[in-house]
């Protein structure tokens, strides 16, 4: 028989479905490979992710961003801290956090990455940008590879895939971030491959500008390549999840290509067609066999 506190938590589990399938296609289609147990997990996960990166990306200032983001960091320390928390989120991330054994440096690591986000509007070089991306993406692939179950090393994988998705976030969002007075790119690269912040805040897509994004795509297609290796060492049930959102997320760097980087006006999305097809394609790996016969089993 069900406790009010077991059916409490199932009713915020279905939440974070569906704020999951609102937020991020692309993740909760990935996820829709896992079975059931590590997809509500994974949801818990994302909704706590979600929230955090809300309160700073949809705030309507920078003080506010941080006003709120210090409240909720104050709630996450006190959450981690007591192990139970009345706020609907962090009661769900908690319950996945301890069935899944997350570290809490990860929740609070995200948190100092939406700090960066919400103090600094500007980047000087990659190092200052790789930090950035580790804080707010290689943090959440680290939690979901404790949500999956991992051997070693595969957490150093799970960081460059971590890193490779939020550089494609970043180049597919430059005319949303410009909107927010945002800048990803590095200050350092613009200015070796002769783009101004100038000209970037016109719109204009010049050869300086195609060559500099060849160079951003293809630093990020280098991240992918780097965390490849990291996902036969998940456990199986989880494994081959991952490898539909590397793919998925990795073609949206084939459709920027195909848009001429036309990111200002246009926002790159992948063709439900070829996430079937990738997913498809993945079919014929050792991983997918594994990862399928662990589902199917779990679904019963």
């Amino acid at each position: 028989m069900r406790t009010d506190s077991g059916a409490q938590l199932a009713e915020l589990y279905q939440e974070a479905s569906r704020i999951t399938a609102q937020g991020s296609k692309s993740f909760y289609f990935a996820t829709r490979f896992f079975p059931k147990p590590l997809a509500q997990s994974a949801y818990a996960v994302y909704w706590f992710c979600r929230y955090t990166d809300d309160l700073v990306d949809e705030a309507p200032s920078s003080e506010i961003a941080s006003q709120q983001l210090e409240h909720w960091a104050a709630l996450v320390e006190k959450a981690l801290r007591e192990g139970a928390s009345d706020h609907p989120i962090l009661k769900l991330f908690l319950d996945a956090a301890a069935k899944h054994g997350i570290p809490a440096e990860y929740p609070l690591e995200l948190i100092e990455g939406m700090r960066m986000d919400a103090r600094r509007t500007r980047y000087e070089n990659f190092q200052q940008l790789r930090l950035f991306c580790y804080r707010v993406a290689s943090v959440v692939g680290l939690m979901m590879s404790h949500v999956i179950g991992f051997r070693p090393p595969a957490l150093e994988h799970a960081i460059d895939l971590g890193i490779a998705m939020q550089l494609t976030n970043i180049l597919r969002d430059i005319g949303e971030d410009l909107r927010r007075d945002r800048i990803y790119l590095p200050s350092e690269e613009m200015e070796r491959f002769g783009y101004s912040e100038g000209q970037l805040r016109s719109r204009m897509r010049n050869d300086a500008f195609l060559e500099l994004m060849a160079f951003q795509v293809a630093r990020a297609r280098h991240y992918y390549d780097q965390a490849l290796p990291g996902i036969a060492l998940l456990n199986p049930e989880g494994r081959f999840a991952v490898k539909v959102a590397a793919d998925v997320y990795a073609a949206i760097l084939s459709q920027i290509e195909v848009l001429d980087y036309d990111v200002f006006e246009r926002r790159a999305v992948v063709p439900a067609g070829i996430k079937y097809w990738l997913t498809a394609k993945s079919l014929a790996l050792p991983v997918a066999r594994h990862s399928l016969t662990r589902m199917a089993f779990w679904r019963g």
